[in-house]
């Protein structure tokens, strides 16, 4: 039964390292979304990949030693990896680094530009290089990127912008008249309220501040920015031509059905890449779901507490099927959901091992035990079997109906609740004592035949989010899955069917404070081996050569005050060389310091250091310097400037 296509996608992770099981939770929500259609009867395509381009990836691969293809290409295996390992089964892994989705970026920016959508200009204001974004004064928090909540700093440079306002009021009358384009509702409000009802502000499409980017081919000083190429992916993937020669791949699968993101880029998604679609006449995606976070119990993820998460972390620990559970069930539909050890390990006893573990295992034991494992329905009927049977069968219905509105993990309970049922009737009718009796035996038989049917249907639905897990279970009652047409009639197992005479334990049992501990030793071993070698415990010391003794009025000719750096850029003549244009009381001084080994010109901006500024002025490849940088400089020769403990203003004294 071919129900017609239905295209999926997901973000296209970032390459600036290891997705977190955050991350990687939205790949397993996306694939069991994916498995469900195609068990439906649709025509999936289900295509993810990687997003490699930007200043911050830029910056990542300078700090590596290796050139930005090289940081990537090591950093989107790593990605293809865990979504691998996680069992998901993608149709399509683009990177935006593949030649031909560049070249139709190239040619949608200069189709843009031709049609009057692009034009030039220059762009000041505060820039997030983590979120690559640009944000006025009056959109900080705090101070602070709105975003993320990281620091920002003042940037201005030539830039391509995007006339978001030519389509805002099409947006709009668009998002009114399709209730179900952003879901869930809560972000619609937010866009509607916090972005296009106040007015868009044009977006700035191009940079020229770093290489490491798409080239704008017809201005090679620019690349294009990030939001344009990487939203471009959904289209490039599956065969769009800007020049109107699109495949007729592209023709059956656009519009996507679904885009599946995290909330914190419903903007790009709802707002920029509309608009993007609208200018070059294509219809928009039907739905674009913006998923809540997995937020880490006892804290926020972060890799200087030691304490990120990965998916091949908890797999090691649980298994792909159990991760995949956890991830799908613990994830309410609009608030964030929470991951700890503990959690984790009550979940796999409580719901894995027992609610589905322990039924799977003494219905098999069972039939082994009293019928050498053949499966015969005799029959017997009695009045508890037709509730068991209402139950299992409206299993089906509920689940379409949970999964019709992306409530996955409202779904997955559906399923479980089902296994419950089946628990529930082994005490109802208590098999252990219906063997005692000869003339119970079909009666025994009767009881043993539905349990394994109904196992079969909660199986061959549990396919789609535990796909390893539903194909051990059948395997053991020596069936196949079955279609989830069938799922709605009982009886389908076939009656003298033998299972296997040793059922496998599918969830061992944990103990909860020895995970713990286990975890806790891999977060110190991973802290201690990813340490840079240049950095020292509190114990380490460094004896230097002592110099001669000076009296404190040698001391109190050296003048040491608290600078700002308010601009920094690599001096041309030399590699080692950075000159900074420093702010100290009311005065600005220019000063060259042989740091461009451990700071980049973007890193400087904005810091508070300690300058010496009575400094006899110097000339240092060609560049007048008018004061020293006070740095700290270990055994291996890396420095790190000084700067003050506390907030201290532009001129402070240091004494």
């Amino acid at each position: 039964m071919n129900k017609g296509k239905y295209y999926i996608t997901t973000a296209i992770a970032y390459t600036s390292g290891k997705p977190h099981i955050g991350n990687s939770y939205e790949i397993v929500l996306a694939d069991s979304i994916a498995r469900f259609k195609r068990k439906e009867g649709y025509d999936v395509f289900f295509q993810t990949g990687t997003d490699e381009h930007g200043q911050k990836i830029e910056l990542k691969a300078q700090e590596a030693g290796v050139t930005p293809k090289e940081f990537v290409d090591n950093v989107s295996s790593t990605i293809k990896g865990l979504w691998d390992l996680m069992d998901t089964s993608y149709d399509k892994f683009i990177r935006t680094t593949d030649a031909d989705h560049e070249k139709q970026v190239q040619k949608m920016f200069k189709r843009f530009y031709d049609q009057g959508d692009i034009y030039k200009g220059s762009y000041e204001g505060m820039y997030c290089t983590p979120c690559e974004s640009f944000w006025t004064e009056s959109q900080l928090k705090d101070g602070k990127c709105p975003d993320c909540g990281r620091d920002v700093k003042p940037a201005k440079e030539e830039a391509y912008f995007f006339k978001m306002s030519k389509y805002a009021d099409r947006l709009i009358e668009h998002i009114n008249t399709h209730p179900e384009f952003i879901q869930p509702v809560s972000r619609k409000n937010e866009m509607m309220n916090n972005f296009l009802l106040p007015g868009l502000q044009d977006l700035c499409v191009s940079r020229t501040s770093f290489k490491w980017g798409i080239p704008v081919d017809f201005d090679n000083k620019h690349v294009v920015y990030v939001w344009l190429d990487a939203l471009t992916n959904y289209i490039t993937g599956i065969g769009y031509d800007a020049d109107g020669n699109s495949s007729e791949q592209y023709k059956k699968l656009w519009p996507a059905d679904l885009h599946l993101i995290g909330k914190d880029i419903i903007r790009f998604h709802t707002i920029y890449w509309p608009i993007f679609l609208m200018a070059l006449g294509e219809p928009l995606p039907k739905q674009v779901f913006g998923h809540p976070w997995l937020l880490q119990g006892d804290g926020k993820m972060s890799k200087s507490k030691g304490n990120v998460i990965y998916a091949d972390d908890l797999v090691d620990f649980f298994g792909v099927d159990a991760v995949r559970y956890f991830v799908l069930h613990e994830m309410p539909f609009e608030n964030d959901g929470v991951i700890s050890w503990e959690l984790l390990v009550e979940r796999l006893n409580s719901d894995l091992a027992n609610t589905l573990g322990n039924l799977v295992n003494r219905t098999i034991s069972m039939s082994n035990k009293y019928f050498g494992g053949i499966v015969a329905d005799k029959g017997v009927a009695e009045a508890v079997d037709d509730d068991l049977k209402a139950t299992v069968t409206a299993t089906y219905a509920k689940v379409c109906e949970k999964m019709e509105g992306l409530r996955v993990a409202d779904a997955m309970t559906e399923i479980f609740n089902h296994f419950k049922r089946c628990n529930k009737y082994i005490d109802e009718t208590e098999p252990w004592v219906l063997a005692k009796s000869e003339d119970k035996k079909d009666r025994l038989a009767t009881v043993l035949y539905n349990l394994v049917e109904s196992i079969m249907i909660g199986a061959s639905l549990l396919e789609p989010y535990m796909p390893s897990t539903a194909k051990k279970i059948a395997a053991q009652l020596n069936t196949e899955l079955r279609a989830f047409e069938t799922l709605g009639t009982f009886g389908s197992y076939p009656s003298g069917s033998k299972v296997t005479e040793t059922p496998e334990i599918l969830f061992a049992r944990l103990d909860a404070k020895e995970v713990v501990e286990k975890a806790e030793a891999m977060f110190a071993s991973r802290k201690a081996a990813e340490a840079p070698s240049n950095e020292k415990s509190e114990e380490s010391v460094i004896d230097i050569e002592a110099k001669p003794e000076i009296e404190y009025d040698d001391f109190g000719k050296m003048q040491f005050q608290v600078g700002e750096i308010l601009s920094c850029e690599a001096v041309p003549k030399s590699k080692k060389l950075l000159c900074s244009q420093v702010k100290v009381g009311s005065s600005v001084k220019q000063i060259v310091s042989g740091i461009r080994k451990y700071y980049t010109p973007e890193e400087m901006v904005g810091k508070k250091v300690m300058v010496l500024v009575n400094l006899k002025p110097a000339t240092l490849a060609g560049v007048k310097s008018e004061g020293m940088l006070l740095c700290a400089e270990d055994a291996d020769g890396n420095l790190a400037l000084m700067t003050p403990e506390k907030a201290m203003p532009a001129g402070a004294e240091i004494c």
